[in-house]
């Protein structure tokens, strides 16, 4: 077999989605933030003055894709590691010979990781050398938040560009281009397909035009010829991909930034977007235990005694799950996401212990009152424990006015109640208590 059969032949074989991987800026798909015309980067790969770069974006949006576009335009000598098997004496081996082209021959070296969040401290640290010096150019593409998992001195020698999800319009141009590309794509196939087949991979890619361009695949290869045609109706495009990808990793950033805008919604009084981000992560399959911990912290932090029940919701949905499980638990846990979301709003209980040990911690530790000391223990009254206490149930309305903080520190401040719901309403208030008795 000769070379040209067997590249032809390996090209075949490669996934749609990796055969129709851009060759230019021109067939670059998306991101026009940092691509548009007159955009930083875009100058530099036309200028062939690329530094040093991290990109960091959900997966099929473009990261290699943008890679393999600098190294087809640059003319420095492109190589391409793996984060997991290239070790420390790799990338110094590597180092060691762009070193000499750069010196010898005057040729740059373009390193390109993808997954570069796999890179341990040693691999990272051993190219900081290199890259700080110019010796080569480093590019890094991530999934991962970079400010989690790289080390800070190699970020700060590389520029940062995100990459965002593919728009709806983008992801259809993809397809398109793939069915018309005889070379690359599914062009020697006639094929039509239905409208509703298209809003079905468009909507379930969610931004993700690799995961649109395998469906379109697995469609067309699959489906019989009718008078000439691969008909594709919203039957055969479900079957080509079932589930929407859901932008959720249980390690990476995304999925604290879905905590946080579940909790803020929860937080902001707003029922539809707390149940959308409680979805999310039940579909995603987060662990219901954590949210219930999420949701008892806010029942109590966000909520309190603005309406105390919805802590006792919160307990009782984290009850319910222990004793149904799931799917049954997600309607108890809706309950109390909704008892919190409608429910009146206090911090007033998290600004008050704060305040409270930011005070302990910085002055010393007042003495209790003789009054409050325990008296029960044999010699106890030797001692003067609990002479003069005035037991409140003793007195009208329960309640006698008696100092309860060390003497240091008397009328010192720390519960500052608020207006809402039945805080607003309680009587006994801080340093107000006295007044309403």
């Amino acid at each position: 077999m000769d070379l040209f059969s067997a590249t032809f032949n390996q090209h075949q074989v490669a996934p749609l989605a990796e055969r129709m991987r851009p060759r230019s800026l021109e067939e670059y798909i998306g991101q026009s933030h940092i691509l548009g015309p007159g955009k930083l980067l875009r100058r530099a790969i036309e200028a062939d003055r690329v530094s040093s770069l991290i990109l960091y974006g959900p997966p099929g949006t473009g990261k290699t894709s943008l890679a393999q576009v600098i190294a087809a335009k640059t003319a420095s000598h492109f190589i391409r590691i793996n984060a997991v098997t290239s070790g420390v004496k790799d990338i110094r081996e590597i180092i060691s010979q762009a070193t000499n082209d750069l010196h010898l021959y005057g040729k740059r070296t373009l390193v390109f990781c993808d997954e570069v969040h796999r890179f341990n401290k040693g691999q990272q640290d051993a190219l900081l050398p290199a890259v700080e010096n110019g010796t080569i150019t480093f590019i890094g593409a991530t999934t991962e938040n970079p400010f989690f998992e790289l080390n800070s001195a190699l970020l700060s020698r590389s520029t940062l560009f995100r990459l965002e999800l593919l728009l709806p319009p983008e992801i259809r141009l993809g397809l398109e281009l793939a069915l018309q590309d005889t070379e690359r794509g599914l062009g020697r196939y006639q094929v039509k397909i239905a409208p509703e087949a298209w809003e079905h991979w468009i909507n379930y890619a969610n931004g993700d035009l690799r995961r649109a361009l395998n469906a379109l695949e697995l469609a067309v290869l699959t489906t019989s010829l009718e008078n000439g045609i691969r008909q594709i109706t919203l039957d055969i495009a479900e079957e080509s991909i079932q589930q929407r990808a859901i932008r959720f990793d249980k390690s990476g950033d995304n999925h604290y930034d879905i905590i946080s805008a579940f909790i803020k919604s929860m937080r902001g009084s707003d029922p539809d977007a707390a149940l959308y981000w409680l979805a999310v992560l039940l579909d995603a399959g987060e662990d219901p235990r954590f949210i219930m911990r999420r949701i008892i912290v806010h029942a109590s932090e966000d909520v309190g005694l603005a309406d105390p029940m919805a802590m006792l919701q919160a307990h009782a949905a984290a009850a319910a799950l222990e004793w149904l499980g799931m799917p049954e638990a997600r309607i108890p846990i809706a309950q109390a996401v909704l008892a919190i979301s409608t429910a009146p709003k206090s911090n007033s209980a998290v600004q008050s212990i704060d305040r409270a040990l930011a005070y302990v911690r910085k002055h010393p530790t007042g003495e209790v009152p003789a009054h409050l000391k325990d008296s029960h223990y044999p010699g106890a009254d030797k001692l003067g424990n609990g002479k003069g206490y005035l037991y409140p149930h003793d007195y009208p309305n329960h309640w006698i006015e008696q100092p309860y903080l060390p003497p240091t520190i008397q009328g010192q401040s720390f519960y500052v109640p608020s207006e809402m719901g039945k805080e607003g309403l309680n009587p006994c208030k801080a340093n107000g208590l006295k007044d309403n008795k």
